[in-house]
């Protein structure tokens, strides 16, 4: 595993499409692939949809301490670090049922990649309409780093959903989605 090889899977897929306007989304480490995927084609992006995510996305010790030795410890950790703290108990059992289906693995190589990660100098090279998008209690990727990013892309639009944390879309899905709407209206 590894981001040239998520990167390599999204181009396979766009290209078995052939779109006439490609948008790509990406939420966290979702954001980090189609960033590096932007630098890499530029010309074939439309625009882009970031979400939750970051030019830099520093991991806590605290994750990779605790997947490798008690993957149970870290699903049950998801809660309080993914979502607002009003968020309901079905969203949260939900998201930590879907984490447990990977394998833990998979889940440490995936936090590594974006431990890695690091394009802050070449953010303001984005030229593209980008949509960025956050919870307003995001503790994993806090509102920074989406305003570092409506500061450095000068076509961009920042939506920042109350009540929400890292989770926004399940969250907020309305507001994610108007947001989401109204910047294909504008933009596109």
């Amino acid at each position: 595993m590894s981001l040239d090889l998520y990167v390599d899977v999204v181009k396979t897929l766009i290209e078995s499409f052939k779109p006439e306007k490609l948008i790509l989304g990406g939420h966290s480490m979702g954001g980090v692939v189609i960033q590096e995927y932007y630098f890499r084609y530029p010309k074939d992006l439309s625009a882009l949809i970031l979400s939750a995510t970051g030019a830099r996305m520093r991991v806590s010790h605290i994750i990779f301490d605790s997947i490798k030795p008690d993957y149970q410890k870290y699903l049950n950790s998801l809660g309080k670090g993914t979502f607002f703290r009003k968020a309901s108990k079905q969203l949260i059992e939900n998201a930590v049922l879907e984490a447990s289906q990977i394998d833990p693995d998979v889940t440490y190589r995936d936090f590594k990649i974006c431990d890695a990660f690091d394009t802050l100098d070449k953010t303001n090279s984005i030229d593209v309409p980008c949509v960025i998008i956050c919870g307003k209690y995001d503790q994993l990727t806090p509102v920074k780093y989406s305003q570092f990013f409506h500061d450095k892309i000068k076509n961009s639009e920042l939506y920042i959903i109350d009540k929400a944390g890292h989770g926004v879309m399940l969250e907020k899905p309305k507001e994610v989605n108007k947001a989401i709407e109204r910047f294909i209206a504008n933009h596109l």
